[in-house]
């Protein structure tokens, strides 16, 4: 909304904004996941904090610069835009991997996907809190969700130096002394556990699909909903007030299907979590293309609900199934690759969808985004025969 209304950004704009920041990712996120697995996760995931603290705040004070520059308009708060997701690419970088990495060392991998499930259901409780906050935030001014939530990353990042520990992380011995060439070192043990694991290089080639994919819908979907339907009148109900009734009912969802589906199912189990991705994974194109395509303001909305569901469930699985994979000592590297993966697959398939949706119609984008993660269900399907 704030893109939209505020700011003034149309369909492709949408998309280069999320293009700018995954081609960030590709250039940093091996450099940063070295540095992870080289010196410190915990220190890359404090530095991560406050530098997108930084971004958010540079982020909603566009309005106030644009105002005050000669070149007023919508190119100038979009290069403004373009900057603010730059520096808040670097901060994803440092943050990826390291999180995940940080994590499974700290306790055992046989568990880990347990808790990856339960970290995702409190990141979606107070993600509740944070919908609240900004409906009532963004209802005074739209940029104001973005300087609020700068603020929360600033004040994490000083809790994070206070009380993060980090007990079972061994720094490279020679990071001290030759810093290039440990760090160096990192990389080319994670490039080479990749190339010897096959199951490896599959994760990263659905890992770009999945990127393509979703780089489309996340930037669309709010525009798709306001282009495609006129929203339903009850009283002075507000459309950003109706985006956060929204998000709000399919986060409350999603956390009640993670806690029934991880209790129905042991998700620890290499196989729960093999034949979880292949079918929720088809669920996935199924629905896109339902949202797409229907008529139905309602239905459109129950969608959207559906694929909040599975993005919930699959995730966590996803991480869980990839950190198992993986040895201590390269584990953020080979993370930050995988990550790297899922930016070129945004890089690729975001401008394209964009571009038909400037074009033609959001609709077509939706459906053509969808048809992207086909190769992943493939990919998927085989896994699950092995």
């Amino acid at each position: 909304m704030y893109y939209i209304e505020d700011l003034g950004l149309n369909p492709l704009q949408l998309i280069l904004i999320g293009t700018a920041i995954e081609l960030t990712v590709i250039v940093f996120e091996s450099v940063t996941g070295v540095v992870a697995d080289t010196y410190s996760r915990r220190l890359s995931i404090i530095i991560a904090t406050f530098i997108l603290g930084a971004a958010f705040l540079f982020e909603g004070s566009i309005p106030y610069l644009s105002n005050s520059s000669v070149a007023v308009g919508v190119l100038s708060a979009f290069v403004l835009l373009l900057f603010a997701e730059f520096i808040r690419g670097i901060g994803e970088t440092f943050l990826s991997g390291a999180e995940q990495a940080w994590l499974t060392d700290e306790v055992e991998e046989e568990e880990v996907a347990k808790i990856f499930v339960r970290t995702n259901q409190l990141r979606l409780i107070a993600s509740l809190v944070g919908i609240i906050i900004s409906v009532v935030l963004a209802s005074v001014a739209l940029n104001l969700p973005y300087l609020a939530g700068g603020a929360l990353y600033i004040l994490l990042g000083v809790f994070l130096c206070i009380y993060m520990k980090e007990k079972n992380f061994e720094r490279v011995e020679t990071a001290k002394d030759r810093p290039w060439k440990a760090m160096a070192s990192t990389f080319i043990s994670g490039v080479t556990f990749i190339k010897n694991k096959p199951v490896l290089i599959m994760l990263l080639v659905v890992t770009v699909f999945i990127g393509a994919t979703s780089e489309g819908f996340d930037r669309l979907w709010e525009a798709h909903l306001l282009e495609a339907f006129t929203f339903p009148s009850f009283g002075s109900l507000d459309v950003v007030v109706w985006f956060g009734v929204i998000q709000f009912m399919g986060t409350l969802i999603s956390i009640g299907a993670m806690e029934w589906y991880q209790r129905r199912f042991d998700v620890n189990q290499p196989k729960v979590i093999r034949y979880s991705l292949f079918y929720f994974t088809v669920g996935q194109v199924i629905f896109l293309i339902l949202f797409a395509v229907t008529p139905s303001f309602y239905l459109a909305i129950f969608c959207f609900w559906v694929l909040g569901i599975i993005g919930s469930i699959t995730a966590p699985m996803y991480q869980a199934w990839l950190n198992q994979q993986l040895e201590s000592k390269s584990r953020a590297t080979v993370l930050s690759i995988m990550g790297q993966g899922n930016a070129v697959g945004q890089g690729l398939g975001g401008p394209f969808v964009g571009v038909i949706a400037t074009r033609y119609y959001i609709r077509t984008a939706l459906v053509l985004g969808a048809m992207l993660l086909l190769p992943a269900v493939i990919l998927y399907g085989k896994v699950m025969k092995r």
